[in-house]
């Protein structure tokens, strides 16, 4: 095995060069979530055109030299709808940008199956090129859902996100959960509006929203096991049309984050009690959507043991206890006869904003490089026969 990885490393750090100029093209000219063709058409011009997956997705079969259970490595091909502001002479200039890293995955992940191809793996190894990270229906759940990994015989599933809110230089590699569920949901308050000078006969629907959204922090703060935590954001508030006149409606739509999947429906249960009874107790009515978006992102503890003695051995500095209320469909990939570790490669200071989808978000080309390392080091650890402790 280490003759296999000195082979497969060196063999990285000489795609590198290409790798980085295939990120600058992707960065440059950026699709949205299911337009992801052209995205997908540049990456596969690379691995090979493999099979369509998931509408506008990639799964590219890179090394089959032996039978048994294939490990697949997984990047994302979406970008957002945020005007780029880096000035960069690789910048997008059409509304859309890799502010989520995304652009640097694609390059690693190619790196490191290119490289794949100059040496003999002991197990089966697939590229997915995913589409629809970023919004629903969820492109990992399509994959998923059509049963494409099984009959490819894929139990394992590595991913590798860049990470601000970790040292540069570090990769996260922590057992269990990891990233938490979401669920989105928007509230429409119903009242009796009319004149701003009149209160007394009204019953004011922005009123009873405002109320209703320092109400609702109440989900994370009393009802869940803070050892757990719960995270219950307020996105977007819409009412009215003057200064002078009270709606009839007022909206809000935001978003419940939990890393624990048993406190999801109790978490539920809170948010619909909390919307209907605040809005009851300024006599308004209220209406209620719910729209179930990620599951928890749980990695596996053996392969997350793994990895973490690989990537030591690389000489990577690795953290075990890493964890975010962000979201990641890759949790479709983690669990069902699947198993899934994403691990998280630290940016520190080297990113121009403080956190992802920053309109100044830009890794700097060497992240490319870093995650390349985290999918090795993750592909190995599933190609391990020992079992780990954790």
């Amino acid at each position: 095995m280490n003759d296999l990885v000195e082979a497969w490393r060196t063999a990285v750090a000489e795609e590198l060069p290409a790798a980085v100029e295939l990120r600058h093209r992707i960065h440059a000219d950026p699709r949205v979530s299911g337009d992801e063709d052209d995205t997908a058409r540049l990456v596969a011009a690379a691995l090979g055109e493999g099979e369509r997956v998931a509408k506008t997705g990639r799964l590219i079969e890179i090394s089959a030299p032996h039978p048994g259970p294939a490990v697949a490595l997984r990047a994302e091909l979406d970008a957002l709808p945020v005007v780029e502001r880096t000035g960069v002479e690789w910048a997008a200039n059409t509304g859309l940008m890799h502010a989520c890293g995304h652009d640097v995955h694609l390059a690693a992940l190619t790196a490191v199956c290119r490289a794949a191809r100059r040496v003999e793996l002991p197990r089966p190894l697939f590229a997915i090129l995913q589409p629809r990270e970023e919004t629903s229906p969820s492109g990992a759940l399509d994959l998923v859902e059509s049963g494409i990994l099984e009959e490819r015989g894929i139990d394992t599933v590595i991913g590798a996100h860049v990470q601000p809110r970790l040292p540069y230089g570090v990769v996260s590699a922590a057992p269990g959960p990891v990233n938490a569920s979401t669920d989105e949901f928007e509230v429409v308050v119903h009242g009796q509006g009319g004149h701003a000078g009149y209160p007394h006969l009204l019953r004011d629907p922005v009123l009873a929203l405002s109320q209703l959204v320092v109400s609702l922090q109440q989900v994370a703060s009393r009802r869940i096991d803070p050892m757990h935590g719960a995270v219950c954001t307020i996105g977007r508030l819409s009412a009215g049309t003057a200064a002078n006149v009270v709606p009839n409606t007022a909206s809000a739509f935001g978003s419940l984050r939990l890393m624990r999947a048993s406190d999801r429906e109790r978490a539920l249960e809170a948010l619909d009690e909390v919307v209907h009874a605040t809005a009851r107790a300024y006599g308004c009515t209220a209406d209620l959507r719910i729209s179930p978006c990620e599951p928890v992102l749980v990695n596996d503890p053996a392969l997350a043991a793994a990895a973490r003695i690989w990537l030591e051995r690389a000489g990577v500095d690795v953290d075990v206890d890493f964890r975010s209320f962000g979201a990641d469909d890759f949790a479709h990939y983690c669990g069902d006869g699947i198993r899934g570790l994403m691990l998280f490669v630290g940016l520190g200071e080297t990113a121009g904003a403080p956190s992802l989808h920053g309109e100044t978000f830009l890794p700097e080309d060497a992240a490319v490089g870093q995650v390349a390392d985290a999918l090795l080091a993750g592909y190995l650890a599933a190609a391990s026969d020992q079992e780990y402790p954790v």
